[in-house]
């Protein structure tokens, strides 16, 4: 097997419990699209009670059920923000850092050595961010995972991957490696995976191949390069 094998989601994410929140970025095969992807599963009854919603452009999660919500602050948050040419799309309120330090000319990097994982021991959940920067009809893009540096979370390691686009090529970062007790945070580079033209074969690649119990919320986005045009598809296993 060569480090340079890609997959398809369905291949990569297929059989495996719990990969907890995800993040595709990549260009689609014909070279057209700029194209992200973010999903939520979760275990516990807090976690479940989520949908994904578009505002302004925006993807925010929401709880389904108000009622049923014992802490919000983990769960509630903006997913998905536009900062002029760039496509912030974070598994946390780190979305909000990131888009504020580039209103004041700062980077991607620099927001994130402000925060760390998830102050939610034994699992100190990873943070993961992406962000594409679109140029001259084309784009890079730059991934993140923040995570402890041991099991009892006594400091943050952070890691930064930064891509060019290519077509056909995506990379997939993720929480978690399976699930577990405490569970396995990811582990080495993002997945390489392909990604395909039509938005919809996409979008079920995934949906259908996450755990069936586990799975939450997804949300596609494909930007054409040459127009601007988005296309999204968001499916809430809440409905």
């Amino acid at each position: 097997m060569s480090i340079y094998d890609v997959k398809s989601m369905g291949n990569t994410i297929k059989g495996n419990p719990y990969v907890g929140r995800g993040i595709v970025i990549g260009k689609s095969e014909d070279g057209k699209n700029a194209v992200i992807a973010y999903f939520i599963m979760g275990r516990s009854e807090n976690s479940r009670n989520r949908v994904f919603t578009i505002k302004n452009g925006d993807v925010f999660t929401e709880p389904f059920d108000v009622s049923k919500v014992k802490d919000p602050s983990l769960i509630i948050y903006s997913a998905v923000r536009t900062y002029k040419n760039n496509l912030i799309v974070t598994n946390g309120d780190q979305t909000d850092t990131i888009y504020d330090f580039l209103c004041i000319d700062k980077c991607f990097a620099k927001a994130l050595f402000t925060r760390e994982f998830e102050p939610d021991a034994p699992n100190f959940t990873p943070r993961i961010s992406g962000m594409v920067t679109f140029n001259n009809n084309d784009f890079t893009y730059q991934m993140s995972i923040l995570k402890s540096i041991d099991a009892e979370g006594s400091d943050c390691a952070r890691y930064f991957f930064d891509y060019p686009a290519k077509k056909g090529l995506g990379h997939f970062i993720h929480t978690y490696v399976t699930d577990g007790n405490p569970i396995p945070t990811f582990q080495g580079e993002p997945e390489r995976v392909t990604v395909p033209n039509c938005i919809d074969e996409f979008a079920s690649d995934i949906w259908e191949n996450l755990d069936q119990n586990n799975k939450i919320s997804l949300y596609v986005r494909y930007t054409d390069l040459q127009t601007g045009e988005i296309k999204e598809k968001l499916i809430n296993k809440n409905k």
